[in-house]
């Protein structure tokens, strides 16, 4: 079993700025959803955290207007993993980019990277960038929330092909899923530190193109199983399959 601490069954709210005080004050959104729709009262048990890994836990005070104000028990500190786990997602259609975030962090992911494939369907503009990477950042946040995550990934600023290829090249391991790839992913051999990139293609798949960029920058090609899954959701079956042999051991 771990040592690390692990949070129980009491929900789990984020501020962004989390005092080294006996009481904590989450208003705003956060205050509102606790009070309005969790209808949270006195006594009852609560974690506030940073989003960074630092938690307090412990028992509402007060709960009104202006949220809820928590009187903190005990704070603790959950470390990153040792393996980190990055997401180099293509641009999915519609409503999908949200989707893959939401399932890649409540299965493990560490940080989102959203990519330009050539065959993707959905385009970000300059003008837009901005409010796509911050729609996924909001989809990050909400999915930590719910699957009470004290640290919360990180969604960087769009990469292009020839910047994917130096994250793989400095990667402890890099995979790109590929449907027509011969070597399943439970065959690899997984690091016991450091960083693992996944690469997930979009809905028209990868160009031949980039994967042999991608093989020259150190990436293979692995398959999940018989079964060809949306981009939306073979990053999450990914992480999965890898947090399986890794954190839920």
């Amino acid at each position: 079993m771990s040592d690390t601490p692990q949070l129980d069954g009491a929900p789990l709210f984020l501020v962004d700025d989390l005092p080294d005080a006996p009481e904590v004050l989450v208003d705003g959104a956060e205050g509102r959803h606790a009070t309005d729709v969790l209808r949270l009262g006195p006594g009852e048990r609560v974690h506030v955290g940073d989003g960074h890994g630092t938690v307090a836990e412990g028992e509402v005070a007060a709960a009104g207007p202006e949220g809820l104000r928590v009187a903190v028990r005990t704070r603790f500190e959950v470390p990153p993993p040792a393996v980190e786990f990055v997401l180099v997602q293509a641009l999915p259609k519609g409503d999908h980019g949200p989707l893959a975030v939401d399932l890649a962090t409540e299965l493990g992911v560490d940080r989102i990277i959203p990519w330009q494939a050539s065959r993707c369907v959905t385009r970000w503009r300059d003008d837009r960038v901005a409010k796509g990477v911050a729609k996924w950042r909001s989809a990050a946040r909400s999915a930590a929330k719910q699957s009470r995550r004290p640290r919360l990934p990180e969604v960087i600023e769009p990469m292009t092909t020839r910047e994917v290829c130096g994250l793989l090249a400095d990667a402890d391991l890099a995979v790109v899923l590929h449907e027509a790839a011969r070597r399943p992913l439970a065959e690899l051999a997984l690091p016991g530190a450091g960083t693992v990139v996944i690469v997930v293609g979009p809905e028209g798949g990868l160009a031949d193109g980039e994967v042999v960029a991608f093989r020259a920058a150190g990436a293979e090609p692995v398959r999940l199983g018989p079964e060809v899954l949306r981009t939306s959701t073979a990053g999450a079956a990914a992480l999965a399959a890898l947090s399986a042999r890794t954190r839920w051991a």
